[in-house]
């Protein structure tokens, strides 16, 4: 491989292509991995595709004198900004707010090597040195802060990150339609300025819009909870809705103004995203290092984008999109045959899947009702009677990867939405793409939490460890479900956790993968944390907010360890439910 089957780095790899200049320098917050799972090389590549000069330039020191700001010049058309795969924040911090020792995005899974808000930080910057040259900015940190939010590090409301930062342009959810609709603008010389009337974008104005959703302004969030708590609804609804509205927020004395989404990507449109010209590595320049976040994914498949369960703590349908948007088995052929020439591949991919493994090729019946649909959610509180839940396809795809001579085993190591089953599916799921653990997400045990989480109630999940239990016994394996829970979600209470840690032992599971919730920008578990409201009811909605009431639901995950039995009994006596004490302890 050579230094420039890559996008360049260095002022020396534009001088290997023969570039004395550069149409676009994009900055980002994580490693420079040529794969298309990592968006700074998507957006590159893609803009590489419309024949541009494109340069990146990965995790630039911030501190000193910026001269990894400086070093490739000015680029003729913009600069771009992409914090990384992550939320910084989230990427630093824990639900603790305790700073993380390692990043996964980074060679060696430094800590450090971005600073906290990085899209702020890099924008700041860029704009000190260079005024007068366009700035975009994109990514999920970016897309997440759209419009006012809550920001759970500094506990309080931050205005659209379009302020904070001043870029010229906010590209949010998946990023190649609109920038490569602003470079075609950009480029037609009849063109005045900056466009800001591209879809899936977003701009500061100086003038009210005279058309579109009006949201509760900035001010009148930081005034009125239940303000925030309503705009919530709007923006949820329009990002789900084929058919959406402009929206338009006033902050000061501006108006931060989104555009509505582009519809879904279609087949060929994300077809030509993956299959532009990746090497599928990390940069040359980490030679000898380990990059975490790539080793995780170097042998896996992304089937699709896309996931319409509406999880209310996750971030995927509000930055991907709740309608699925499937790649061709064709373009999925052609890059697991890319995956065998790769080195150290042993014939085993570690993944064949997507936001949600199980929602390939899925979609409404009839399309015009779902361009119509707010539903934030297609499966919950009820599968939704005009999806389309068609395993065929994805059982086709796991059957010719099957058959193919060069692989050995393909896993699903994707969660899996086991209340989105056919027995079909599922047999074959556990049968043949369990790597012996299958990962499930059930959250919680208490179905007034689930509501709030928009997950089925728990019933399904145990019916499906029942299913996973039977097939293995009959298949004669000995496979485990490995199922994630989250305490102190809002609306959940230590009792609920008590429960929870009762009813999770006697299923006989002594848990692993838990997690104190995170709230973190623009999503529905997070406006409950910080308004106390839910929503789209309106109705109050209890919150642990505490570092102490939050540590009090998390023990109850670790009944089985003998440091936290006197805390425990301590508890379930200050809350009156001593008649869990045996069965748990």
């Amino acid at each position: 491989m050579q230094l420039t089957d890559f996008l360049p780095t260095t002022k020396k790899e534009l001088e290997l292509r023969g570039w004395d200049e550069v149409d676009v320098i994009l900055f980002s917050g994580d490693a420079y991995i040529d794969h298309p799972s990592f968006g700074a090389a998507v957006i590159g590549r893609t803009l590489e595709a419309q024949g541009l000069r494109v340069a990146i330039v990965p995790q630039p020191d911030w501190r000193g004198d910026y001269r990894d700001f400086k070093k490739l010049g000015r680029p003729r058309l913009f600069f771009a900004i992409s914090a990384g795969s992550m939320d910084s924040m989230v990427n630093h911090y824990t639900a603790n707010r305790r700073l993380r020792s390692d990043d996964a995005y980074t060679p060696d899974g430094r800590a450090g090597m971005r600073p906290d808000y990085c899209t702020v930080t890099y924008a700041k910057i860029i704009k000190e040195l260079y005024p007068d040259v366009p700035l975009v900015i994109g990514g999920i940190e970016a897309s997440m802060r759209r419009l006012t939010h809550y920001d759970y590090w500094s506990d309080r409301l931050m205005p659209s990150i379009l302020v904070d930062s001043r870029a010229d342009l906010l590209i949010y959810g998946m990023g190649e339609k609109p920038v490569i609709e602003l470079v075609h603008r950009l480029q037609n010389a009849k063109e005045q300025g900056f466009p800001h009337d591209i879809p899936q974008t977003a701009y500061v104005a100086h003038t009210q819009p005279k058309e579109g959703i009006r949201l509760h302004s900035y001010e009148e969030c930081q005034c009125d909870k239940r303000a925030y708590a309503e705009n919530f609804r709007w923006v949820e609804e329009q990002s789900n809705t084929i058919s959406a509205q402009l929206l338009w927020q006033q902050t000061g004395h501006n108006y931060v103004v989104v555009n509505p989404p582009y519809p879904p990507m279609t087949t060929e449109e994300i077809d030509a995203s993956f299959d532009l010209p990746y090497t599928r590595l990390p940069h040359p320049k980490y030679k000898n290092k380990t990059i975490p976040a790539y080793e995780m994914i170097r042998f896996s498949v992304n089937l699709h984008r896309g996931c319409f369960g509406g999880c209310s703590f996750c971030t995927i349908s509000a930055h991907q999109g709740k309608h699925i948007a499937s790649r061709s088995k064709e373009s999925i052929m052609r890059e697991i045959e890319k995956i065998a020439q790769l080195p150290d591949f042993k014939g085993y991919l570690s993944d064949l899947g997507g936001p949600s493994a199980n929602m390939y090729m899925m979609h409404g019946k009839d399309l015009s009702l779902c361009d119509r649909c707010k539903r934030p959610s297609c499966i919950q509180p009820k599968i939704c009677k005009n999806l389309n839940a068609d395993f065929g396809p994805l059982l086709d795809i796991y059957r010719s990867v099957d058959s193919l001579p060069y692989i050995k085993k393909a896993f699903v190591g994707s969660g899996v939405r086991y209340d989105l089953l056919s027995e079909e599916y599922a047999r074959c799921l556990i049968t043949r793409h369990v790597s012996g653990r299958l990962k499930v997400a059930p959250e919680h045990t208490s179905d007034r939490v689930l509501r709030l989480m928009r997950k089925p109630p728990f019933s399904e999940f145990e019916r499906f460890q029942r299913y996973f239990c039977k097939v293995n016994r009959e298949a004669g394996l000995h496979q485990q479900l490995i199922p994630y829970f989250i305490s102190s979600h809002p609306g959940c209470t230590t009792e609920d956790m008590a429960v929870l840690a009762v009813k999770t032992k006697q299923l006989d599971f002594r848990l692993e993968q838990v997690q104190d919730f995170t709230p973190t920008p623009m999503t529905l578990s997070t406006v409950m944390y910080y308004t106390g409201l839910n929503p789209y009811t309106l109705e109050p909605v209890y919150v642990a907010r505490t570092k102490e009431q939050k540590l009090a639901q998390r023990q109850f995950f670790f009944w089985y360890k003998p440091e936290y039995r006197a805390a425990i009994r301590k508890e379930l006596r200050k809350i009156s439910r001593t008649d869990l004490e045996n069965k748990l302890l």
